[in-house]
């Protein structure tokens, strides 16, 4: 099973930011972004992150365009059976309509969706720590 955190809100910097926090080096891990990204990212440095492999899908909500293209990138990077998965969703309105849809087969057993991350919420609070310890599954 393949542990899955959804990070939300703030810029698309932030939320890149927020998952490169969280990288381990030694884990097998896939990044899905909504939207384009301009420029020096956080997550463009992969040789930092051998393991570590960073899909992008069209810009807007991508689990309300019928799921179709959602679908098709979950089945591709949950074949090669990653130890994490985070994907980046630019608008924190829809992250409980994305939970529902990982809680559904197929995905409930394929995903341990594990606590969102919030960008807006730490970007107002500070820099995130460089450790985080293990979010227990919601």
């Amino acid at each position: 099973m393949t542990d899955c955190t959804i990070v939300s809100g703030g810029t698309a910097y932030d939320r890149e930011a927020a998952i490169a926090a969280r990288l381990d080096a030694h884990i097998s891990t896939a990044v899905l972004l909504a939207g384009t990204h301009g420029g020096r990212h956080p997550l463009a440095d992969t040789a930092k992150w051998p393991h570590m492999r960073v899909e992008t899908i069209m810009a807007g909500c991508p689990c309300c365009n019928a799921g179709m293209v959602m679908r098709v990138m979950l089945d591709r990077i949950l074949r090669r059976r990653p130890a994490r998965l985070f994907i980046g969703l630019a608008q924190a309105d829809h992250l409980r309509h994305l939970q529902d849809y990982l809680s559904t087969a197929p995905y409930a057993a394929l995903v341990c969706l594990l606590a969102p991350v919030d960008c807006a919420f730490v970007a107002s609070v500070g820099p995130a720590p460089a450790c985080f310890p293990r979010a227990e599954p919601v």
